[in-house]
């Protein structure tokens, strides 16, 4: 006998091919992203202002630098909510409809989509963007447009041999020719016919005070007491005041890096927060989102998922 054979119906037959497909709408994502990505240079912009407004070039006005740092991180992390909440909400809420799929995994799949959308804008800022965005930040970390992009383009060593060369109120600076305190003085006063070049002993304590700091973060012991001797030679101090001289200058160099190593975990970590609530924001966001693309909301209330 044979054996009768029943046609799938036309639901099954939806129901299979809608689990069938991919639950991610890519779509919806890189729009959220372009728009997180979009809002997160227009707020750094605008933030970018408010930091030139607030700092002064002049004693006692504006904020300190202490309270601008923690200005910024808070601000920074504001931006990761609100441009990673947007983001989040439009990938949520033009993804296309998912029809015989659980709440459960609905709302699932709106989490993921607005995680999904931060983590496509991040790397959307950190790539395309990267360049515009440093601009902003810097400019707005600088504080003073001109006088900020001048400062940074001075080697910070020049600062402080400057400060190692300046001359001794009310002592004669040493004279500019061979002297035989200065080792190598000869061997460039013979190579250039006698005339020494005034710029030599400083042009060398520069490079050695990059080379030592590059490597030790400090000056080595043997060319800090030759420095003190070229400092003696060149200022008119005495060898215990240039070396105790040599010695302020270094403690002032070594504590302007550990502030900027601070400075940079400092921002490390605000930036960790930003990313962080920023991720949080927007699976939320894509989550009400998607409520509202499904029509689950009823008088701004969200009706609960069974569980």
């Amino acid at each position: 006998m044979e054996a009768t054979t029943y046609p799938v119906t036309t639901a099954s037959a939806a129901v299979a091919a809608v689990h069938a497909e991919s639950g991610v709408s890519w779509p919806a994502i890189a729009a959220g992203a372009v728009a997180a990505a979009a809002l997160t240079l227009l707020l750094i912009a605008f933030g970018a202002g408010i930091g030139f407004s607030s700092i002064s070039p002049w004693s006692d006005t504006g904020v300190s630098a202490s309270t601008f740092e923690v200005g910024t991180g808070i601000y920074l992390v504001i931006v990761g909510v609100m441009s990673s909440a947007v983001g989040g909400y439009l990938a949520g809420r033009l993804r296309t409809k998912w029809t015989s799929v659980h709440t459960n995994e609905v709302f699932f799949r709106d989490t993921a989509h607005g995680f999904l959308a931060w983590g496509f804008a991040t790397l959307l800022s950190a790539t395309i963007l990267s360049t515009s965005t440093a601009y902003l930040a810097n400019g707005a970390a600088a504080g003073i447009g001109a006088l900020g992009q001048a400062a940074r383009s001075v080697n910070p060593a020049d600062l402080y041999v400057d400060k190692l060369f300046r001359p001794a109120p009310g002592a004669p600076q040493a004279a500019a020719p061979a002297s035989s305190t200065e080792p190598n003085a000869n061997a460039a006063s013979n190579a250039t016919g006698g005339m020494t070049n005034p710029n030599q002993p400083r042009n060398e304590i520069l490079r050695l005070w990059t080379a030592d700091f590059a490597r030790n973060q400090d000056l080595d012991p043997s060319d800090k007491s030759y420095v003190a001797q070229v400092v003696a030679a060149r200022t008119g101090l005495s060898q215990a005041d240039a070396e105790k001289r040599v010695n302020e200058v270094v403690t002032e160099a070594k504590a302007a890096l550990d502030k900027t190593r601070r400075g940079a975990a400092k921002l490390s970590f605000w930036l960790t927060a930003a990313l962080l609530f920023g991720a949080f924001a927007a699976s939320l966001a894509a989550a009400e989102g998607g409520a509202l693309r499904d029509g689950t909301w009823n008088d701004r209330v969200l009706t609960p998922r069974p569980i």
